[in-house]
């Protein structure tokens, strides 16, 4: 079959720029893609759903992070193909198409800001911007080896944005090269370029590492040996994640079943963090759009839907324990982390699966990629995923978290560190 040249990222294709004659436009000259979940002025918001787009008028204004890139000078060329209602982490869409994986084209592209991640991985825009709540711009980064950034909870406005679970959307963004990756930053989070600080301590989750099926010598050590040779090999500390989140966030008793004490698989007290964010995720989903489920009964994916109603049916039992996972949480990676340090895990848990895998086998790999996920998800802070070079032909990445509001910090540290990082895993391939 003929490839479509746009690798079916998008679902609009257009022009946008505003005139300006302000000379401070760090963006000019810069073209990005715009995840269907942003509202734009004439534009109906789809939302991922061919339902939602024939039930709701054309946005009456533009989200202001879209207007942000904008006025920062750069060209919106088109929003992009995303996952129904934003639920899922797979990048499949069975009514627009599945963009296709410009790294793996027999692979998810991952989701649900899938043809924002692909516009970015198939060269055809410079960066783009997706929604982060359960994994939604680190999941497709990852899968389609380029960086994503989901910033601190609250540091970019969502206004504008059709909401998932407010207690945890966040506006993302993607890039190839980490100096418009900053630029980018820089504009969304309103926040000044400053000079680069070293991180007082890089700590490696050891646990979160020998979760992934992808070897070491691929994944951390290319991290531990280039922050080695960048800041010093005194800044690197080493933690087991699952028994400090375990011992500090007390209230995930509340979310421990004995399933997933038993599992052989996972890290228990993430896998309890991961039930928690779903469980206030699917309350809050509810309270956004069940109303228009139950109205419209849109046809649904067959994964997405099990989610979905699962999700109408809930009762929003254990909301309050949800909220003080978040709070303990959040407490103790800042007593952990400290100021200037970086928590460094996967982004996933291995390579990205085969399209059309049935969501039985991927049960397992979904178990861990939550639980790695929902680290920052839960605790609010800044999360980056950047690649690491090709494994069996497959994209891998890893992943540096910082305290929230660290967001201008993390982005200097990857671009610091991004360079070294490559030309370690140029020696590792070799």
């Amino acid at each position: 079959m003929a490839r479509d040249p746009d690798y079916g990222a998008f679902v609009d294709k257009f022009v946008l720029e505003l005139t300006s004659s302000a000379h401070d436009q760090p963006l000019q000259g810069l073209t990005f893609a715009v995840k269907d979940i942003f509202d734009m002025e004439g534009y109906v918001t789809g939302f991922g759903h061919p339902d939602w787009a024939r039930t709701h008028s054309a946005a009456t204004s533009t989200a202001p992070a879209v207007l942000a890139v904008l006025r920062g000078g750069a060209t919106c060329v088109g929003k992009t193909v995303m996952d129904e209602m934003a639920y899922s982490i797979d990048g499949e869409n069975i009514h627009y198409g599945t963009p296709i994986n410009p790294c793996a084209p027999d692979r998810v592209p991952g989701g649900s800001s899938s043809g924002s991640a692909v516009a970015v991985g198939a060269k055809i825009v410079d960066f783009s911007l997706g929604t982060d709540t359960g994994g939604s711009v680190r999941v497709p980064a990852s899968y389609c080896g380029i960086l994503g950034f989901r910033p601190s909870y609250d540091a970019v406005p969502t206004a504008g944005v059709v909401p998932l679970a407010q207690s945890f959307d966040t506006v993302g963004w993607f890039a190839r090269d980490p100096v418009i990756l900053s630029r980018v930053g820089h504009i969304l989070l309103k926040s000044p370029v400053m000079d680069p600080i070293k991180p007082s301590q890089v700590i490696i989750a050891e646990d979160c590492f020998q979760l992934s099926n992808i070897p070491n010598d691929r994944l951390g050590q290319v991290l531990v040996k280039s922050v080695e040779k960048i800041y010093g090999g005194h800044i690197l500390k080493h933690t087991v994640l699952g028994d400090y989140v375990k011992e500090k966030v007390p209230s995930l008793k509340h979310f421990m079943s004995n399933e997933i004490k038993e599992l052989e698989h996972n890290i228990p007290s993430l896998a309890a963090l991961s039930n928690a964010m779903r469980s206030l995720e699917r309350y809050e989903f509810k309270d956004n759009h069940g109303e228009w489920i139950t109205a419209v009964k849109p046809e649904l994916g067959p994964a997405i839907s099990e989610r979905v109603w699962e999700a109408v049916r809930t009762t929003g039992e254990n909301v309050d324990a949800c909220h003080s996972v978040k709070t303990e949480l959040h407490a103790a990676l800042a007593t952990l982390l400290q100021d200037f340090g970086i928590l460094a895990i996967p982004t996933v848990a291995g390579l990205p699966p085969k399209l059309q895998t049935d969501p039985t086998t991927l049960k397992i790999f979904r178990a861990k990629a939550f639980g790695l996920l929902s680290i920052a998800g839960v605790s609010g802070f800044c999360q980056v995923s950047i690649p690491l070079g090709m494994y069996d032909n497959l994209p891998v990445s890893v992943s540096l978290l910082a305290k929230q509001g660290s967001d201008a910090f993390l982005l200097n540290v990857v671009e610091s560190l991004y360079g070294t990082l490559k030309e370690q895993v140029e020696i590792t391939e070799k």
